[in-house]
């Protein structure tokens, strides 16, 4: 049961502030999208009216420091038996998410704003990267200015049994000219953090100490695939944020190489430490030679170079146990994806799946 707020005016006399009857919840959607800390805790906003795969809208969708999903659901004039629905129903989309998606809805919500990346954004709202997998947990709140005791059962209901939904209530008020809102939660703390620590997360993967993934930074003017699959590398570089994951790759993994918004284009294991580009040798026709006296399509000095070695490029050089060319690349719902430039590959239904469509049965 939701705790009643009640407001006095403190003058010469306490002089009590009553809320209003006002259309509130027309409003709510652009206020918690410009400040969504009113919800009680650090959010970033992913997406506004979200199309989902049955054609409906999610109101808003968000992300926390630890990566999990926040659906935000209006109740607006709906009934209980409605929203309620409604929620679960995205909340079964949302499930599906996986980092792709995730990156993508937060690239469409801010293509005409900002040029800002999805991991930058990230980084500069928590001051952290995000983590490897996201959404493995995701939480569902229905935000509205009034509750009827048949909502309140429901969700009760469902949080007791480990769904992850509670009810954010907004009061508003007047007083001198001036406006103010209050909010309030329908479930206490203790049993909302029980419903989202209960069975909907998703149980991080073990890693094999195996298998790695790369994300292979394709850009006009500098890095170029073409040339990776010719001579026998992935690399990253140009700023502290893509070169540290890249030089963490050690000698003997398997890699699975992923170029954003295109898919997986292949898999190979590394045959050396990572080296800055203007250093690093490869074995081209039995011969040692410098990646820099190739015939090479892409760039891969950049400008920041003299402020040291997290602004160069760095390379690893790598067999290919079977690699494409980007109009063949592997995309699939569901696989993982990540812009750290390296990490460790934990999804098995990702390793799974691009071994089988690449025919990779062992490490070569």
């Amino acid at each position: 049961m939701p705790t009643g707020i009640a407001i006095w005016r403190v003058d010469d006399s306490p002089i009590r502030v009553h809320s209003t009857q006002m259309k509130l919840e027309k409003k709510l959607e652009d206020i918690i999208e410009s400040d969504p800390s009113l919800m009680g805790s650090a959010l970033m906003i992913l997406g506004r009216q979200v199309k989902t795969d049955s054609g409906k809208w999610i109101d808003l969708l968000g992300i926390d420091a630890e990566g999990n999903a926040h659906v935000l659901e209006l109740k607006r004039d709906r009934t209980p038996r409605d929203v309620v629905a409604q929620t679960l129903d995205y909340a079964a989309w949302v499930d599906q998410l996986g980092n792709e998606q995730i990156r993508e809805i937060y690239a469409q919500y801010k293509a005409a704003a900002s040029n800002q990346s999805f991991d930058e954004a990230f980084e500069d709202k928590f001051g952290v990267a995000p983590p490897e997998s996201l959404n493995d947990t995701h939480v569902l709140t229905i935000v509205a200015t009034d509750m009827d005791a048949a909502t309140e059962r429901i969700v009760t209901y469902l949080a007791n049994r480990q769904v992850p939904i509670n009810v954010l209530f907004f009061s508003y008020y007047e007083d001198g000219g001036r406006s103010y809102i209050a909010r309030s939660w329908m479930l206490d703390e203790a049993q909302s953090k029980a419903a989202r620590t209960g069975g909907v997360s998703k149980k991080k993967e073990p890693w094999n100490g195996l298998d790695w993934y790369v994300s292979f930074g394709e850009y006009e003017g500098g890095r170029q695939w073409i040339d990776a699959l010719t001579y026998g590398f992935v690399s990253a570089g140009g700023a502290p944020w893509y070169s540290r994951t890249i030089r963490q790759l050690p000698e003997g993994a398997r890699v699975f190489v992923y170029i954003p918004k295109v898919g997986y284009v292949g898999v190979g294991v590394t045959t050396g430490q990572p080296e800055r580009f203007k250093e690093v040798e490869l074995t081209v026709d039995g011969a040692p030679t410098p990646l820099r006296d190739l015939n090479l399509q892409g760039t891969y000095v950049h400008a920041d170079e003299a402020k040291g070695d997290e602004y160069e490029e760095w390379v690893v050089p790598m067999t290919w146990i079977e690699a494409v060319e980007q109009p063949n690349a592997f995309r699939k719902l569901g696989l993982f994806a990540n812009q750290n430039s390296a990490c460790k590959l934990r999804s098995q239904f990702t390793i799974d799946s691009v071994t089988q469509h690449f025919g990779v049965t062992e490490v070569e």
